[in-house]
């Protein structure tokens, strides 16, 4: 089994020392603080003090530990690349994640950059080295702290739904993301000294294609007509179910499959995972729209805005494709009618 390599450190440079003036052999040394013998040579050919008076060159301590941080700092790749650490920073401030710049990277290097590729663990411990405290970076990722906050499933609707509107009667290739068509939705709401209006979130599981509508209040005739008209202009195939979970805005459910044919299933009580593609489409919205928006002065432009936004950012689970690229092209796969 291999071991992990670990970096000397002083207390083991201060042994090194007291053995060097007692006049040990360097192998002897390696095998006293458990080192390799290429490891003592390495560290004394390395970190080598060279004096213009030679009489005060010499491998000390204090100096070996100076050159070795340094030498560790030079090595990292986006304080050395100016060009890239300016286009990683630039994607960071049009909300993509490090996941996604990496991956972009990686599918695109001449496209995107012309500096070749970093890694995200790389692009996370830039945004987060205390070194660049000042620029503040970790504030354009999606989630600002690195406490999570707990997962609250919501209270439990009374409602009647159809057994085999459970989500549990779904059928498998839909669970699978391995057909297109099937979306599912949720409202994102915000304080109510804003009044009621709220935004139904729809989301297309397959593509991750997202839909932000705007609603004046939670009326489920209204929500759910909304619904209906974005998704109308589809082809049937575009179009076959939709995901809900149990709250009451969504209770006009029959409606869809009267108009256009829609089959609608729903989560089970408490359950909002069931339903995680929108569940984390909401959360990238909510860097646009946080709890405290007036939606009153947000235009329906600056809404379409959004949604372009978030389509046009590729995903690590589409292979570093958009969604609007995955969308269009299941959308030219459906043959004319």
């Amino acid at each position: 089994m291999g071991h992990h390599y670990r970096h000397i450190d002083m207390a083991e440079r201060r042994q090194i020392m007291k053995l060097l003036e007692r006049k040990v052999p360097l192998p002897q040394i390696a095998k006293i603080i458990g080192r390799h013998h290429s490891t003592i040579y390495r560290e004394l050919r390395r970190n080598f003090f060279r004096d213009k008076y030679p009489e005060y060159s010499g491998w000390f301590p204090w100096t070996a530990s100076e050159f070795a941080r340094r030498r560790r700092r030079k090595q990292r790749k986006l304080e050395r690349d100016r060009t890239l650490r300016v286009y990683v920073i630039d994607k960071l401030q049009q909300h993509w994640s490090p996941e996604q710049i990496a991956g972009r990277l990686k599918l695109y290097p001449t496209l995107e950059a012309q500096s070749g590729r970093v890694c995200s663990e790389t692009i996370y411990r830039f945004v987060y080295d205390r070194r660049n405290r000042d620029m503040a970076l970790y504030m354009l990722l999606a989630k600002r702290r690195r406490a999570r906050r707990g997962l609250h499933g919501r209270k439990p609707r009374g409602s009647h739904i159809p057994l085999y509107c459970n989500i549990n009667q779904r059928p498998e290739n839909i669970a699978n993301r391995e057909t297109f068509g099937h979306w599912e939705a949720d409202l994102v709401i915000f304080r109510r000294e804003y009044g009621k209006a709220n935004v139904t979130s729809l989301l297309e599981r397959k593509s991750r294609y997202h839909i932000v509508i705007r609603n004046k209040d939670r009326h489920s005739v209204g929500v759910l007509g909304a619904i209906e008209q974005s998704l109308r202009g589809l082809p049937p195939q575009g179009r076959q179910t939709i995901t809900f979970d149990r709250g009451t805005e969504f209770m006009a459910w029959r409606y869809l499959h009267q108009t256009v044919g829609i089959k609608s299933y729903f989560c089970d009580t408490a359950s909002p995972y069931q339903k995680g593609s929108v569940e984390n489409a909401n959360g990238r919205l909510r860097r646009y729209l946080p709890l405290e928006t007036n939606l009153a002065v947000v235009e329906d432009a600056s809404l379409s805005e959004m949604a372009r936004r978030m389509n046009n950012t590729p995903r690590q689970c589409l292979g570093y494709r958009t969604p609007s690229e995955v969308f269009q092209a299941e959308l030219a796969q459906i043959p004319l009618p």
